[in-house]
């Protein structure tokens, strides 16, 4: 996954801080100075403006929808393959499927204005007054609708993969969907690469690529998952955050002596050198919260 080192910082709205990564601007000139769909190349360059500002879009909406649900998001990265918002929801189903499911909702709502503006355009004869100005509408309506679509494919790590792997999440458990998501995603990997072979196209040879090491991460993520969730549970608390009961055991570690101990048997301290801890961290979410709220939550 992209990240924000070496990366441009273009702006902060509500909080959220947008990257643009430096290997945007080689595939822009790359792909620039191969577009011919126009007469003037001004037109080439607000046609792939357009695309930024739709992805950018795309990823507010994972971002605020996370943060309605109790969630963190202060960072989107924009990079060739689209975007990624780095998105923290809580540990829940339906907490996550909103998360994912807001993106997409966002492209879903640009169809009609899109759509709209270009029969606009076409009842208004702009197609032989400015016929660039109509392809242009016509590009960036395709262009929404094809984004929409690619990203509701079932194929992890993609809004419609994660999408899926929510709605299992009801039914199978955290680690359970987690495993059948990834596992159909290198399903998608195949079809993607034989589609690569057959177009003679790079980019989705590379777009392949990716799909395949987060279906990998996302397998042995969820691996890590049924092991932990095969642990003892101490009853009676719960992570305020993911509503997980803490393992139970000397699972923690002083910072101050490096002493292990049960923070629950001890009310969040050291018994070797009494330290108090104001959190405590979940295994779960690996959120950390107050003692006191562990057990308002699970009591």
């Amino acid at each position: 996954m992209p990240t924000s080192q070496g990366a441009i910082r273009l702006f902060r709205f509500a909080g959220i801080d947008v990257f643009l990564h430096w290997s945007w601007f080689v595939v822009a000139l790359y792909e620039l100075q191969r577009a011919n769909e126009y007469r003037s190349p001004i037109w080439n360059v607000a046609e792939y403006l357009a695309l930024f500002a739709i992805v950018t879009l795309h990823e507010f909406g994972h971002a605020l929808a996370c943060r309605q649900v109790g969630g963190t998001a202060d960072r989107i990265v924009l990079w060739p393959l689209g975007g990624v918002a780095y998105v923290d929801p809580p540990q829940r189903p339906g907490a996550t499927l909103w998360s994912i499911a807001a993106g997409p909702l966002v492209n879903v709502a640009l169809v009609p204005v899109l759509v709209g503006l270009m029969l606009i355009g076409r009842s208004a004869g702009l197609a032989e007054t400015s016929p660039d100005a109509a392809t242009w509408l016509g590009a960036v309506a395709f262009i929404n609708i094809g984004l929409l679509v690619f990203n509701l494919l079932p194929v992890y790590p993609l809004d419609g993969g994660q999408i899926l792997r929510s709605l299992l999440w009801f039914v199978l458990g955290r680690a359970r969907s987690l495993t059948v998501a990834s596992v159909l995603g290198f399903f998608g990997v195949l079809a993607l690469l034989a589609l690569a072979l057959r177009a003679a196209n790079a980019w989705l040879g590379i777009l392949a690529v990716f799909v395949a090491m987060n279906c990998w991460q996302g397998f042995r993520h969820a691996q890590a998952l049924s092991r932990l969730a095969s642990l003892p549970r101490r009853p009676g608390f719960s992570c305020p955050w993911c509503r997980s009961a803490p393992l139970l055991g000397a699972l923690w570690a002083c910072g101050r002596c490096g002493t292990p101990f049960d923070t629950f048997e001890t009310n969040a301290s050291c018994p070797s050198c009494r330290a108090v801890f104001a959190e405590t961290r979940c295994a779960d979410c690996g959120r950390t919260s107050p003692i006191g709220e562990w057990r308002k939550a699970g009591g």
